[in-house]
């Protein structure tokens, strides 16, 4: 057994542990950090992201964590000259149901007096509604744009149903490259000495209840790294790796499909925003094909109505026809603690996608005469109980967690990993830092929150 030592242990080098190097030794000068990772360092979950970002959350802590995430994204643009693609197009919902404008107007105006900026409502034609622009996100806007007019919405968004009846855009949102922004983040880290070591995390050792040590079991050897700072960012496997502490991390995982198709008779603008219809919907199959799916038992689900959130966006610059189209119809029946390697694949997701997605894009229904080639992956969504993070301090001295950020991970991961590192060296800590802070869940105040929740849908 080969012996090293450390000043801190990174158990996955997905982006929240990439993060996590990249603020100890970059930015507070912590040296001898050790990323370890089973694989290639992002490339479990964080390559199958989406790449979008928001502050859009009904939820305030939220909304300034994510605030401060995207203030450090533009910091890395700008410092990159704009390296990792951001652009600030915001994300579209779009309703046929009238009833839904009341909503969005209350959920606006709370967000507002969260901080995510506020709402413009225009319900005329002639409104001064300013549409997305390109990749420079300083010249668009922030808070949200809520569209009632027909002719507005016609002008600006000819694609959409004729059945629209209202558009809400916020406006601080929009994309970025998940792979550029993790390769900058881990080459200045390993510039500033960040060691990543191949293998699997072990055992976590522990004398007088602070952690002593770490073993990996690496190709061909097995390592033993004397540290007294161990942090688990194992995404998916965060509930396993925290097994080795004796810690059990209220988490499960979902999982979370995306395909990746050729528009190529144009039916999702290239400058559009990520666009997300919000009404359930069903699949548009003609009677004939309705009938004969509901004869089956196993395919009779088809011919039900599926939930909200079908939502695409178009990927790449220049000439690219590629459009990315996700819907988590059925994330909540696979959620589970453990997840599976090599992911479970569902060969139906396409169709099916591209039928909820021609809803609200009725041109994309040409398509399904004959469906195009699409690529289909996908990746865990690893979430507490109402859906923030774990950031901070375990039980177990010197053991810490950042993980948990379900489908987030890579708009969240920058301040996630700034929050933890405070929590590492004493700096001071944000406000919003109890809200994820892995004790919250010991407190009666927050379980009584936490019931009220489940029941109402926020915090």
């Amino acid at each position: 057994m080969m012996g090293i030592t450390a000043n801190a242990v990174i158990c996955g080098a997905g982006i929240a542990g990439v993060a996590t190097a990249y603020q100890l030794a970059v930015r507070k000068g912590w040296r001898n950090v050790v990323l370890v990772e089973a694989g290639d360092p992002l490339a479990l979950t964080s390559d199958k992201s989406t790449e979008c970002y928001r502050n859009w959350w009904p939820d305030r802590a939220m909304v300034a964590l994510m605030n401060r995430s995207i203030e450090l994204l533009e910091a890395l643009a700008i410092a990159s000259g704009n390296r990792i693609r951001l652009n600030r197009r915001g994300y579209l919902y779009a309703t046929a149901d009238e009833r839904r404008v009341a909503q969005w107007r209350e959920q606006a105006e709370r967000a507002a007096h969260y901080g995510a900026g506020s709402l413009r409502v225009h319900e005329r034609a002639d409104a001064d509604y300013q549409p997305s622009a390109g990749h420079d996100w300083r010249e668009a806007p922030d808070g949200a744009d809520l569209l009632l007019d027909p002719d507005l919405i016609r002008r600006h968004f000819p694609e959409l149903s004729p059945d629209t009846v209202a558009v809400l855009h916020p406006r601080r949102c929009g994309w970025l490259s998940a792979q550029q922004l993790g390769a900058l983040l881990l080459e200045a880290a390993r510039s500033a000495g960040v060691t990543l070591v191949r293998g699997q995390v072990i055992a976590v050792e522990r004398q007088g209840g602070c952690v002593s040590g770490v073993t990996v079991a690496a190709p061909g050897e097995t390592l033993l790294i004397a540290t007294p700072c161990f942090v688990n960012a194992a995404g998916p496997h965060l509930a396993a790796v925290g097994e080795l502490l004796g810690i059990e991390l209220p988490v499960h995982n979902q999982l979370h499909l995306k395909a990746a198709f050729g528009d190529y008779l144009g039916v999702v603008p290239r400058n559009a925003p990520l666009l997300i219809w919000s009404d359930s919907v069903e699949l548009g199959w003609s009677e004939q094909e309705k009938a004969d799916l509901l004869a089956d038992p196993a395919t009779a689900w088809l011919a039900d109505r599926f939930p909200a959130g079908v939502h695409c966006r178009p990927e790449g610059e220049g000439g690219s026809q590629q459009v990315l189209l996700l819907w988590d119809y059925h994330s909540h029946d696979q959620a589970a603690r453990a997840a599976r390697f090599p992911l479970p694949l569902d060969d139906n997701f396409f169709e099916i996608a591209l039928r909820g997605m021609a809803v609200m894009l009725p041109g994309l229904r040409q398509y399904l005469h004959r469906l195009p080639r699409a690529y289909l992956d996908g990746g865990y969504y690893t979430c507490t109980p109402e859906n923030r993070p774990l950031i901070g301090p375990l039980p177990v001295t010197g053991a810490y967690v950042i993980g948990a950020l379900a489908g987030y991970g890579i708009m969240a991961a920058c301040a996630a990993a700034e929050l933890l590192a405070a929590h590492m060296t004493g700096d001071h800590l944000p406000e919003y830092a109890t809200a994820f802070h892995p004790g919250r869940y010991d407190d009666p105040t927050y379980r009584a929150q936490l019931a009220q929740w489940g029941d109402t849908g926020q915090l």
